[in-house]
């Protein structure tokens, strides 16, 4: 991972062990979206009570949330087995009956990136959520027969970062849909304090503090840039994390106090100096920053939108007085968007 991407919300193979030795395991250890951890108390303990499986769960919002852990933490307070699996690596309907017809009982069986599901397989989805059967065609022409499979009561999760992709029909069968939303900068402090006590990391709150305002509000990019942060610690300062090491080490890593990185500047910059501050489609404002499309949408403009420097218009994107401001640029004409020079 370079340091331009150190502060995507996007996983990291590379930090998969790390990240599940971090991860909350219940409800009363997840720090964060309150109400969405209160709701899933009730609906977990209510299904237990009755000896059913936990409704379908739809988890979406942008990436290093928590809906990962999330669908961990449902399987483990519902006592059942946990299966995971992602919406490419399901090319064929055949993909996913095989993982339907070898589930147990009352499991859990999560789905990251579900909107990328295809029609195909999306059809065999439909009666196993709402019936527990599948349909199987077997055979092509006119001897072909249809082959009926009862499945075991489960509870699908499903997590994307695109809800707007999933198909109504598919989103109808899910009895329990929440969006998870940025942390606040006190909220990411507390999930640092947790970490730092797990990887045995020194640290001052006033140097957990300084990173959890630069974090994004994504829990995933607090603990890499505590773990960047304690590598210049040991290296440059007493091997603890205080306020000043974590400036330094997070000027290094040029992420400023808004935690923008180069690709948020560069984003903002185009917008402002090629386009006259927007609007601009994303398709042509990827093409200027040579940047894919689907990344900017995914990993960067749900930040940029959700802190005021940026505005989704029908016309395209547009860059705020906030964006103006903080890149240095003169404020546009009017006070609001506008070309750079009238």
């Amino acid at each position: 991972m370079t340091a331009e991407r150190v502060v995507s919300g996007q996983s990291d193979e590379a930090e998969a062990g790390l990240e599940q030795t971090l991860r909350p395991r219940e409800l009363s250890e997840y720090v964060g979206q309150e109400r969405i951890v209160e709701n899933l108390r009730v609906f977990i303990r209510a299904a237990r009570e009755r000896g059913e499986p936990l409704d379908h769960v739809l988890l979406f919002g942008p990436p290093g949330l928590g809906k990962t852990t999330l669908a961990h933490i449902i399987a483990r307070e519902m006592g059942a087995p946990l299966r995971t699996t992602a919406g490419p690596v399901l090319e064929r309907a055949g993909d996913l009956a095989a993982i339907l017809t070898n589930l147990q009982p009352g499991e859990v069986l999560f789905v990251d990136e579900i909107h990328r599901l295809g029609p195909a397989v999306e059809e065999i989805l439909y009666p196993a959520l709402e019936d527990f059967r599948i349909d199987l065609v077997l055979g092509q022409g006119p001897s072909a027969r249809t082959l009926r499979l009862e499945l075991p009561r489960f509870t699908l999760v499903g997590a994307t970062t695109r809800a707007g992709l999933i198909s109504p029909p598919l989103r109808g069968r899910f009895g329990i849909v929440h969006r998870l939303d940025f942390y606040p900068p006190a909220e990411i402090a507390r999930i640092l304090a947790r970490s730092a006590s797990i990887l045995a990391v020194a640290s001052d709150e006033d140097g957990l503090a300084e990173i959890a305002g630069r974090s994004r509000g994504t829990p995933r990019i607090a603990n890499r840039l505590l773990r960047r942060v304690r590598d210049f610690a040991q290296v440059a300062g007493s091997g603890r994390v205080t306020r000043a090491v974590a400036n330094s080490a997070l000027a290094a890593l040029e992420v400023d106090e808004h935690g923008f990185e180069e690709l948020d500047r560069r984003l903002l910059t185009t917008l402002i100096e090629v386009y006259g501050g927007g609007p601009a489609g994303i398709q042509a404002l990827a093409a200027a920053v040579g940047e894919d499309r689907g990344t900017l949408e995914d990993l960067f403009e749900p930040f940029l939108l959700q802190m005021g420097f940026l505005q989704r218009t029908p016309r395209g994107r547009v860059a705020t007085r906030r964006a103006y401001e903080h890149l240095g640029y003169p404020p546009p004409p009017g006070g609001g968007s506008g070309p750079l020079f009238s």
